[in-house]
């Protein structure tokens, strides 16, 4: 009899598509920038939305906003938006299609200051994930102090939806802070992730 796998609770019992992302994706440490940017994007379309909605429009997204290419997104005009705008694969929310564009310019300025995004958001946890020891979903919090600088920092610099509950989000999918609970499968692999930058 094949033993029953641990996970964190808010995986199990949605989607075939949320398990995955769980095991393969969620808290495993993010040092491509394209991938921060789809994060971004794809966290600041998520606010006040499930991330199972969000999970089932990822590859309208991906094909929407040119494979997460900041440098593509960047010149979106504002007839593409409009387009943009009609399109069901994606939400079709205004302020958020609006910010992707606005983000991805201050992305790329971010990544000619600092050399790389991944350099400048990873500075915010000291360089390497945050190792978080929690026994139980309840435990986790909305926000961190590292969120909240990270927040400040980025609407500062003109990013949009980036408060700090997003970027915390932000925080644990792109494994900045391993917040797996302890009992998952999935805690002890993401902390070995921790300790090499890949």
């Amino acid at each position: 009899m094949t033993k029953a796998v641990s996970r964190c609770g808010w995986a199990e019992g949605v989607s075939l598509a949320y398990i995955e992302y769980h095991d393969k994706e969620w808290g495993v440490p993010v040092w491509d920038d394209q991938v921060q940017f789809e994060f971004l994007i794809l966290e600041g379309a998520q606010a006040g939305l499930s991330w199972s909605t969000i999970l089932n429009k990822r590859d309208g997204y991906r094909k929407a906003f040119a494979d997460f290419d900041p440098v593509k997104v960047a010149r979106f005009t504002e007839k593409r938006i409009e387009k943009l705008l009609l399109d069901p694969s994606i939400v079709r929310n205004r302020l958020k299609v609006r910010s992707a564009v606005t983000n991805a310019k201050a992305f790329l300025k971010v990544q000619k200051e600092f050399g790389s995004f991944c350099e400048y958001a990873w500075a915010f946890v000291g360089g390497k994930p945050m190792q978080v020891n929690r026994n139980k979903d309840g435990d986790m919090p909305a926000t961190s102090p590292a969120s909240d600088a990270l927040s400040k920092d980025l609407k500062k610099r003109g990013f949009k939806f980036v408060g700090s509950t997003i970027m915390y989000a932000h925080m644990q999918a792109t494994g900045m802070v391993n917040d797996h609970i302890t009992s998952c499968f999935r805690y002890k692999s993401c902390r070995a992730l921790a300790k090499k930058k890949s």
